[in-house]
């Protein structure tokens, strides 16, 4: 009998569902990051990455066939240190990857007021999840979707109090994932709140020549920049810059244009492999984005990276009367998505749509 036109490829070929993706968890055995949970995840389309489920659930490496979408730092994977909020101890243990989270209290250098002390860019990346569910795809049943939630606490006796509950979701079929992140304060005082994600994309993706693409008002973060100028051509990748070896780097606050849907498009273009990674978000969750460029000989990133402030700390967005204080049981919701487009049609079309200026 011969098959409908309408049955996928796969029908009455398949005997497992990993023979097309799905989430695969493990533990790391060796280097800095033993003991570590993962979860690797497969759409079954070429894109395939890892979540790193003891370091909020962030995710580490990225590929889309053949290649790497994410910088990842020397360190690579490494266990978390949940005390290790002080100073810049945050760079002893940044991977990098393709997404790190940043807050939930505080976005920016280190400091220390009243109110506390915060070190760079809080300790949410350090901190591990309680897995609550793993949902598979069940192809032959018609299901393709899977998710993986988890919840971080970040909390302390007699202060702030809050979670983080994030689900990681993807298609099989689809060169796509989703973040479905929800803070909420879980104690009886009211908590400040500052979250960024730190989207880090390398080689081969970014290479000379591939296109950084946002638009928006813009304003350096350095007081004496080299490269967020008038004139310079900062949206289209150098090649390594001898200036940024060691600390040398730069970054930029912008204010972004969204769409008729409040939906602001961001990303990044590669000409020369065919490849383009579009990001996109809600401008009323996320009103800020960062793009932080680090072109060293050894370190070379480029970071885009939704945001609820600019990374200035929590010092400074108390001053300016831009820090969120959530109150107890209040709840607030983040979505973001991540697409890969290797088609030339759909690339046109997602440069085409969206105004990069």
């Amino acid at each position: 009998m011969q098959e409908s036109s309408t049955q996928p490829a796969w029908h009455n070929k398949l005997s497992h569902a990993a023979q097309l993706g799905g989430i695969e968890t493990s533990v790391l055995d060796n280097g800095p990051g033993r003991g570590t949970r993962i979860a690797w995840i497969n759409t079954g389309t070429g894109l395939r990455y890892k979540v790193v489920i003891d370091r909020a659930m962030d995710i580490v490496d990225a590929f889309h066939n053949q290649h790497s979408l994410a910088w990842i730092s020397h360190l690579g994977v490494v266990a978390p240190q949940p005390f290790s909020n002080r100073g810049v101890d945050w760079l002893k243990t940044f991977a990098g990857g393709l997404l790190t989270t940043c807050g939930l209290s505080h976005v920016g250098g280190p400091e220390a007021d009243e109110f506390g002390e915060r070190g760079l860019h809080g300790p949410i990346s350090n901190l591990a999840a309680e897995i609550e569910s793993i949902v598979q795809p069940d192809p032959v049943n018609g299901k393709l979707d899977m998710s993986i939630t988890g919840r971080m606490r970040q909390t302390t006796t007699f202060g702030p109090s809050m979670e983080l509950r994030r689900t990681i979701s993807g298609t099989l079929g689809q060169a796509s994932l989703r973040v479905h992140d929800e803070v909420i304060n879980v104690g009886n005082i009211p908590a400040p709140h500052m979250l960024l994600y730190h989207f880090n994309f390398g080689w081969p993706l970014l290479d000379e020549g591939t296109a950084l693409l946002w638009n928006g008002t813009w304003q350096s973060l350095n007081t004496d920049p080299k490269i967020f100028k008038e004139g310079n051509d900062f949206k289209r990748c150098p090649a390594p810059l001898e200036a940024h070896r060691g600390k040398g780097e730069e970054a930029a606050a912008i204010d972004p244009v969204a769409d008729s849907n409040g939906t602001w498009s961001c990303g990044v273009h590669n000409a020369k492999l065919g490849l383009a990674v579009a990001l996109r978000f809600k401008k009323q969750q996320l009103p800020w984005l960062i793009n932080w460029q680090h072109w060293a000989p050894g370190e070379y990133v480029s970071g885009i990276e939704p945001a609820t402030h600019p990374p200035i700390g929590q010092a400074a967005a108390r001053k300016q009367n831009t820090l969120i204080h959530l109150a107890p049981g209040e709840r607030r919701h983040y979505d973001l998505e991540l697409e890969v487009l290797d088609n030339p049609t759909r690339i046109q079309q997602f440069l085409t749509n969206t105004t990069f200026q």
